[in-house]
């Protein structure tokens, strides 16, 4: 192998100062860059007090909301009336009317509530006695507060005249003088199917498809097939038929008004770009039109249509057409500013009206373009009908923060989520496909 001698390196050297003999900006610019994104780590964390947000957060909380989205809890009540130790539950409760769960047992003026392997708790109407994981706590109902007979476990917490205990995920309980509340937590969706106001409600998969196949008829008007569908629909606790709605009004939201967008972009593009159509003024209006409609934000829109037709799907619609007109003549404009004008001399040259130039000399250019991108912002106004539905707009979204607004709902705010996640992932994959062919065939076209 050859080897360079200094004064040939020296040559090179002197020919390619800017490779060998680089200013100390140029050698240093890496640490500059890293240095500076660190101190714009820093000024965020201090303006936007991320320090003291992430102290002050309510952590319990989020964990308790986090945990409603996969689980439930039942909350039966051990009231004490003089002597007598009745067990209780909430009105609309997901064991029905006559609940009798195992878990619960009553001997005599006696309850016991068994929460698994984390525990129990057993009560009259003077004494409480706690079993957490092997540990016994032992309290006398007096008419001041619950009195725990020693020192108290970290699992439970005196506060005033209540005691609380902690059984983790299996749930808690309150013991007051007048009563214990227990709140005993479950993984899954209760009442999914059916309610429980329906006939097939508690019943196992094999009993219904006998009912539905070969049962009588529990009610003459109608087959058990449609009775079963008819109470899956109308499901009173998950309101599967009014989700669905919701959910297809999202859907035809996002289609309807992407569509109206691109109808309308289209011919209005040809007017913004320069090469189509040389009239400064009617560029520079219709680029001017273009940007106030997508300067106002898709939300802005919302809350002003919801406003002007009240709330509903319509408003929805208007919000997408209009944002999306404008953010779609931008883009269909610039692609049109760019195309071949070889095809467009080419059919010129034989004699062509202006009209025909465009529709055999521009569209086969850009029109598996504008299809890819209106494929991709159908796709992506799936996700904004949700958002903006929030607000009035109509679909799942509306639906989707009355349940939030509760706080007590997080169940069917999980089912709502992934029903959205499981329609973007169908129209994202769909898009995609569309996209790539549109592209693979315009480009073996051109």
């Amino acid at each position: 192998m050859a080897t360079m001698t200094a004064a040939q390196l020296a040559e090179i050297e002197t020919r390619h100062p800017d490779v060998f003999h680089r200013s100390v900006l140029k050698r240093y610019t890496p640490l500059f860059v890293a240095l500076g994104c660190l101190l714009y780590v820093v000024y965020c964390w201090w303006f936007f007090s991320i320090g003291t947000v992430i102290a002050g957060g309510q952590w319990e909380r989020a964990n308790l909301y986090a945990r409603q989205w996969y689980s439930y809890d039942l909350r039966p009540t051990i009231r004490f009336t003089g002597t007598e130790a009745k067990i209780t539950y909430p009105r609309y409760s997901p064991l029905g009317n006559n609940p009798n769960p195992d878990w619960v047992n009553q001997a005599g003026d006696r309850v016991t509530v068994d929460f698994g392997s984390s525990g129990s708790v057993s009560a009259d109407s003077k004494l409480v006695t706690v079993d957490h994981r092997g540990e016994t706590l032992t309290m006398v109902l007096e008419p001041d507060g619950a009195k725990p007979q020693g020192a108290l476990p970290g699992w439970a917490t005196l506060r005033e005249d209540e005691v609380k205990v902690d059984f983790g995920f299996a749930g808690e309980a309150r013991i007051s003088p007048e009563r214990v509340s227990i709140s005993r937590r479950f993984f899954g969706w209760p009442n999914f199917v059916f309610d429980p106001n329906s006939p097939f409600w508690g019943k196992s998969f094999s009993e219904v498809a006998g009912l539905i196949t070969s049962g009588e008829r529990i009610k003459p008007e109608m087959s058990n097939a449609a009775l079963a569908f008819d109470n899956i629909w109308n499901n009173s606790q998950w309101q599967h038929g009014d989700v669905w709605t919701k959910l297809l009004q999202t859907i035809v939201m996002a289609f309807v008004g992407t569509l109206f967008a691109s109808f309308i972009a289209f011919p209005l593009a040809f007017m913004a770009a320069r090469n189509i159509t040389p009239n400064f003024f009617a560029n520079q209006l219709t680029k001017r039109f273009f940007d106030f409609l997508r300067s106002v934000d898709m939300l802005i829109w919302a809350l002003f249509f919801t406003r002007a037709f009240g709330p509903g799907p319509l408003a929805g619609i208007s919000a997408i057409f209009f944002t999306d007109t404008g953010t779609l003549g931008k883009v269909y404009s610039e692609t049109l500013e760019n195309v071949d004008d070889k095809q467009r001399e080419g059919v010129r040259s034989v004699g062509a009206s202006p009209v025909v130039v465009q529709r055999f000399g521009v569209v086969p250019q850009v029109l598996p373009v504008f299809l890819s991108q209106a494929l991709y912002f159908w796709e992506s106004n799936t996700r904004s009908a949700t958002i903006i539905g929030a607000v009035g707009a109509g679909g799942i979204g509306l639906k989707l923060w009355e349940a939030m607004r509760t706080n007590s709902n997080w169940a069917n705010v999980a089912y709502m989520v992934l029903l959205i996640l499981i329609v973007v992932f169908i129209f994202d994959n769909i898009s995609n496909a569309l996209r790539r062919r549109l592209m693979d065939g315009g480009g073996a076209g051109h």
